[in-house]
């Protein structure tokens, strides 16, 4: 497996490819977005590690470029920026996935190893009803009406929505979409169903999103 490392911070980048090559990955390395954005053009990689703030190209032109481009290699952005924000700009250019500087090494590694196993399937929209998700874009309607949703929201309601009809139980949503970091609360799906029912079925009068207790939830088309 061959991954490019977009990283202007030579010490990052250094310790980033040789834990990388120590992991057994091949690893090339470029220490500007316009050299980085020539080798993703220019070369195969089974993945893409790319900081935002680069000199020449910023990481968000490169993500839109490739995105643009046809080009779906998984791109998975790193980054000191902390903030819903910068993750939902870097979501919405066409990253795949969001790590904040500073990083423990086996979490980034447990990130490049989520983003391998869905490499082969472009994304495309999936629909349930009239509740349209874009999974490029990571951006969700109602009908015409667009529904701001923050990543983590996007996150699970996709899991949901690939499995509409299904009854999916809370511990398959921890596992698919928090791994093993979920916030230090097992709780936390619910907290997150909340939101979901309050943005995309209370304001059009929708009760799609259903909970089955004791089994789980499931979405479906009221």
């Amino acid at each position: 497996m061959k991954i490019l490392v977009v990283e202007d911070d030579r010490r990052i980048a250094t310790s980033v490819k040789r834990g990388l090559e120590f992991a057994g990955f091949d690893v090339d390395v470029s220490f500007d977005g316009e050299d980085g954005l020539w080798r993703a053009r220019e070369f195969h990689y089974d993945l893409v590690i790319l900081d935002l703030m680069l000199p020449c190209v910023s990481g968000l032109q490169i993500c839109t470029s490739l995105r643009e481009a046809g080009d779906w290699t998984p791109i998975l952005v790193l980054t000191a920026r902390d903030g819903e924000r910068d993750e939902t700009s870097a979501l919405h250019a066409g990253a795949d996935d969001y790590l904040t500087k500073p990083f423990s090494f086996p979490r980034l590694i447990a990130h490049v190893q989520a983003l391998l196993r869905r490499m082969g399937s472009v994304p495309v929209p999936v629909e349930v009803g009239d509740l349209r998700l874009d999974s490029v874009r990571h951006r969700c309607w109602r009908g015409d009406h667009e529904v701001t949703l923050t990543a983590r929201e996007f996150s699970v309601l996709e899991y949901l929505v690939r499995r509409a009809g299904q009854v999916v139980r809370k511990s398959e949503i921890l596992d698919g979409v928090w791994e093993y970091d979920f916030e230090g609360d097992p709780n936390i799906v619910e907290v997150y169903i909340g939101r979901l029912r309050r943005k995309i079925d209370e304001p059009f009068g929708r009760r799609d999103i259903e909970t089955l207790r004791g089994a789980g939830y499931r979405i479906g088309s009221s």
